[in-house]
């Protein structure tokens, strides 16, 4: 491959490559370098998908024409699956966002970053559409039925199932139809970026470029503002984002005649697809593949969705999926990585949990922990005064201090997690996951993940996490 590029590169610039460095990957498989010679630059692509690189390079070239504010094609053999754009830096809207960010506060120079992007989208959506080559969109012509599914089922496979979310599988299939009959009942004749967000939108020189389109389709037009107003840990105060909302509309207007209230009907319908696309994606390369950054976006995305359901801004007749949304608010697991996100100490996860169920999923992207079993304990569960309660109520406590095969087991336990604690802390991990599990995850696993949760909070300087998976799933039932 580097090979290929460094030919490309060499046949491109007329020069000796000096120097390719690899630049980090973010949500795809294609592989970036930054290759440099002694009077030449450029970014070299490799993606084995030589569809999509067919898609990107003709959109590249059409775009051109429409005097868009791409990045330049120097070269490219589609055979060998590699191409040469114009370098454009190292500088995102996001990353512009993080340095010039305090709190919440949102910046005028951040929003009217935004308000031009938002312009500019405009002319991709409506200029760039005409004579737009559609036989090379990838991985299909349009956002129809099937592409939604595809975003739909991402979200129900790669979210709701590994989190362990509840729902009923018929139910929320049929969700997905009514939602997908109501967003494809709207307008979509217009081009569709797929990807416009505060990462795939550059800073050089304090104008703004646009990359990672080769998924563009015909779509609505609601779809792309949706994506760059709803960029989860973009985080913008949702005043900003009705304010740039306004904007779009009020620029949209001067092109073409909008019913400004029928696009915001359509407009919430598409904030929500988007936002499950995105989460989808987010436990694909977070809670899948173990990716920190993206394991990091999803209390972003619970924000998100916490304001649809708060407003109530859903499509109607979506019951299950409703249900299963409030099920992911009431997962306060998900919510947490925002309290670790920038801390130096060690995070300890500790859990109790049934083996009728299963064995709570690491979401730190470590790949999980320890696993006590609690089973061979004396079980409080079997007498009738303890049935309706739990490890944490004081007749339990008090019941199972009084059990020599409990103490016994905690000691146990104690001296091979304080030197788990140890170990990590000198090597500079992050994260270590403890689990207790017990038959019905109610006593003796509650019991014990509270005694060494006490213990390590009053003896160790860490960030000590305690989520009961049962306690927790009863909760959200009533």
């Amino acid at each position: 491959m580097t090979e290929q590029l460094k030919y490309l590169f060499e046949q491109w610039s007329g020069e000796n490559l000096v120097s390719t460095t690899p630049l980090p990957q973010s949500g795809s498989y294609r592989q970036y370098f930054r290759m440099i010679s002694a009077n030449h630059q450029a970014i070299g692509v490799f993606n084995p998908d030589s569809s999509e690189n067919h898609a990107f390079i003709t959109f590249t070239q059409h775009f051109l024409k429409h005097n868009l504010k791409v990045p330049h094609l120097y070269e490219y053999d589609i055979e060998k699956n590699v191409y040469l754009i114009e370098d454009l830096g190292n500088e995102t809207i996001f990353s512009f966002i993080t340095k010039n960010r305090t709190g919440k506060e949102f910046p005028n120079k951040i929003k009217e970053h935004y308000k031009t992007a938002l312009t500019e989208l405009i002319r991709f959506q409506i200029d760039a559409f005409e004579e737009l080559d559609l036989s090379v969109c990838y991985p299909r012509s349009s956002f129809d039925k099937q592409s939604m599914l595809w975003d739909l089922h991402y979200f129900k496979y790669y979210f709701l199932k590994l989190t362990q979310t509840p729902f009923d599988e018929q139910k929320i299939e049929d969700d997905f139809t009514t939602l997908i009959d109501f967003l494809l009942s709207t307008n979509i004749d217009f081009f569709m970026y797929r990807d416009f967000q505060s990462r795939n939108i550059m800073l050089k020189n304090d104008e703004l470029y646009f990359i990672d389109y080769q998924g563009g389709r015909k779509g609505a037009l609601q779809y792309d503002v949706a994506s760059l107003l709803y960029d989860a840990k973009a985080d913008i105060p949702q005043q900003i984002r009705d304010e740039l909302l306004e904007h779009y509309l009020l620029t949209l207007n001067q092109k073409i005649k909008v019913d400004s209230d029928d696009f915001k009907n359509f407009y919430n319908g598409y904030v929500l697809i988007r936002i499950l696309q995105a989460i989808g994606a987010y436990g694909f390369r977070g809670i899948h593949e173990k990716k920190a950054h993206f394991l990091k976006s999803i209390p972003y995305a619970v924000n998100n969705i916490e304001y649809l359901l708060s407003n109530n801004l859903l499509p109607h007749g979506l019951n299950e999926l409703n249900s299963a949304l409030n099920h992911i608010l009431k997962n306060t697991s998900l919510r947490k990585f925002e309290s670790i996100e920038d801390s130096e100490k060690l995070t300890v996860s500790i859990n109790s949990f049934s083996y009728k169920s299963s064995i709570p999923v690491d979401l730190s992207g470590n790949g999980g922990g320890f696993v006590f079993d609690c089973r061979s304990l004396h079980n409080p569960g079997r007498y009738d005064e303890f049935k309706m309660l739990t490890g944490k109520d004081e007749a339990v406590i008090e019941f199972l201090n009084k059990q020599s095969d409990v103490n016994e087991f905690l000691t146990d336990i104690t001296s091979i997690i304080e030197r788990a604690i140890n170990n990590y802390t000198q090597r500079g991990f992050s994260h270590l996951m403890i689990n207790f599990g017990c038959t019905g995850g109610q006593h003796r696993s509650v019991f014990c993940a509270e005694r060494l949760a006490e213990y390590l909070d009053k003896f160790f300087d860490a960030n000590v996490i305690l989520q009961h998976t049962e306690l927790e799933k009863k909760d959200m039932l009533k």
